[in-house]
């Protein structure tokens, strides 16, 4: 019975040609050779079973070869081939710095070094995972790798080049190794299965490629593990079950539940996957995944990201166009909250839950407005047409309120607040103060005001407002606020001790008689002062702030009144003031 060897090993590259994915390094090794640019030494940098060791051995060969064909390939017809492809060679010698990374071991290849080739023109030293090499190893073969003889070629190959001294490092032509496409090693495997005579599906193959993450060993020993457990029958199905592959169909079947914001369906689909002895974590990590595939989907100019065959880039693309990018973005967010929590949290299948719920809510109406969207999932491009441009002469502006403080000087510290300047229609405004809304207030005050003068605004659009009104008018709207803060003792404390006083045009005066009232007021003036302007319908109405206690009552005290009483009650606080030179700010 033949002896089996494993599709890594009985397809590995034997020619540049037949070298997966990396089609521009082999290209430019080609031409040194051909050209006769060979350096002394090289770096072959990239992470596991991406074809290093094999493109250093396809090199060491080549250069030896006697009768190199037109492609620039060996011939594997010369001795030196033979001897190659036979692993009798004297001219090739590798070395596992992983276990040979001490000086001695570095000494011992030294004195190899001084050693000429007895048949072809080069001995080639090829030293595989290089960055294992001690400090004092790396340093002892800094002078040969930077003069060799002239019959000799270093080849280093690493997994990791930041782990390499710069010294060494500078003394190199350093080629860095990309990670394998899908395509590259989908195709591959299919190359491998048609000389074996097994049977396998694309999507199989697929799910193969990604589980190899980039490396075509990884890809072809997973291969070969699927194989024998299917009798040479690779499918999905197969695939999946025998690499614990959560199916992309539970994915599918989420999305279509957040679609239609079934929560129930959503945590029945995570259930069975559960059951199926998936790890929560796991799942979080692969539901962001895929909401990220659909994301790079949406854009041709990103659907290259996507690392899939050009059946699943199609398949993805068509899903994701249906999906607002909104949606996806804060469905990415919540999965990427989930999976930072998630060592954290006592109760992980409640997490992921409540995450779920989440979810399917995101498409639901808002009432905080967060730009999730509402209603029904529509087409990326229902999004750009379903909601009209709004014109100059549509666009809603706010109300602009100014609260800063206008100056520092006692008594008089003002915090005006500017007109409002409207150009479009005003939207009916809520306001909520002392836990009461201060929008039905001031519609029932407003119903009240207009029961003497129904026709006064009647037909008439919601635009910039400067209806005429009364000082009583200004007073009923005064005391409708008061009134909607009756929940909130402190404050209806401080607005039963305002009366607003009149300064001329739309302009009023609120005398508060201490700071703290001042800054309590000005917190909601522009809450008080929308209030106001919605009763008496007039935009222009504002109102300042000032510390004074011309009309505080007789029953409340000031802080100049407190101060006096301390300081007649306490001497030595006055004497305090005295020698501190002490101010009231």
């Amino acid at each position: 019975m033949e002896q089996y060897i494993v599709s890594a090993r009985k397809y590995r590259p034997t020619t540049f040609d037949s070298v997966v994915g990396q089609q521009a390094l082999a290209g430019t090794l080609k031409n040194a050779i051909a050209s006769g640019r060979l350096a002394h030494a090289y770096l072959f940098c990239g992470s596991r079973g991406v074809g290093k060791t094999s493109c250093a051995r396809i090199f060491a060969k080549t250069i030896n070869c006697t009768n190199r064909t037109a492609a620039g390939e060996a011939c594997n017809e010369c001795d030196s081939c033979r001897q190659f492809n036979e692993n009798r060679s004297l001219n090739i010698i590798e070395l596992d710095a992983a276990s040979n990374n001490g000086v001695d071991d570095i000494r011992a290849l030294i004195e190899q070094v001084s050693v000429p080739p007895t048949q072809g023109r080069y001995r080639v030293f090829i030293i595989d995972e290089v960055h294992m090499l001690s400090n004092a190893a790396f340093n002892s073969f800094l002078k040969t790798l930077e003069e060799p003889p002239g019959y000799v070629i270093f080849i280093l190959a690493t997994t990791e080049k930041h782990k390499i001294i710069p010294t060494i490092l500078s003394r190199c032509q350093i080629y860095d190794f990309n990670r394998i496409s899908i395509n590259d090693m989908v195709r591959h495997m299919q190359h491998v299965a048609a000389s074996e005579g097994i049977n396998a599906e694309p999507e199989a193959l697929n799910v193969i490629a990604r589980k190899a993450d980039g490396a075509m060993r990884d890809a072809l020993s997973i291969f070969d593990q699927v194989a024998a457990s299917t009798q040479g029958n690779i499918t999905y199905a197969a695939t999946i079950e025998n690499l614990n592959v959560l199916d992309q169909s539970y994915y599918n079947r989420l999305l279509d539940a957040f679609v239609a914001q079934d929560i129930a369906q959503a945590l029945l689909i995570y259930k069975e996957i559960r059951n199926q002895g998936f790890d929560s974590q796991f799942f979080v990590n692969g539901l962001a995944s895929y909401l990220r595939d659909l994301a790079v989907a949406q854009n041709p100019v990103t659907l290259p990201l996507l690392e899939a065959t050009d059946e699943v880039r199609a398949q993805m693309a068509e899903r994701a166009s249906k999906l607002h990018p909104t949606f996806l973005y804060k469905a990415m967010d919540l999965c990427n909250d989930a999976d930072f929590n998630f060592r954290a949290a006592s109760n992980k299948q409640f997490l992921v839950e409540l995450t779920l719920i989440k979810l399917c809510q995101l498409l639901s109406p808002s009432s905080d407005d967060t730009g999730a969207g509402g209603g029904q999932l529509q087409p990326l491009e229902a999004y750009s047409t379903s909601v009209a441009p709004q014109t100059a002469a549509q666009a809603v502006v706010q109300p602009a309120v100014q609260t800063a403080a206008g100056g520092v000087a006692e008594p008089r510290v003002a915090y005006p607040s500017a007109p409002a300047a409207h150009t479009a229609p005003r939207p009916q405004r809520q306001y909520t103060l002392g836990g009461m809304s201060l929008a039905g207030a001031a519609q029932k005050a407003r119903d009240t005001h207009t029961h003497d003068e129904p026709a006064r605004h009647a037909d008439t659009p919601q635009q910039h407002r400067s209806d005429s009104y009364s000082e009583a008018d200004i007073e009923r709207a005064w005391a409708s606020a008061t009134k909607a803060l009756a929940k909130d003792p402190v404050m209806s404390s401080v607005m039963s001790a305002l009366t607003p006083h009149p300064l001329g045009g739309d302009r009023y005066l609120l005398r508060c008689a201490s700071r703290l009232a001042a800054d309590k007021v000005e917190g909601i003036l522009a809450d008080i002062t929308g209030h106001v302007r919605d009763i008496v319908a007039n935009d222009n109405v504002t109102f300042d702030i000032e510390i004074s206690d011309a009309d505080i009552p007789k029953n409340l005290w000031t802080d100049d009144r407190v101060l006096e009483d301390l300081v007649q009650q306490h001497p030595a606080i006055e004497e305090m003031i005295k020698k501190f030179q002490l101010r009231r700010i």
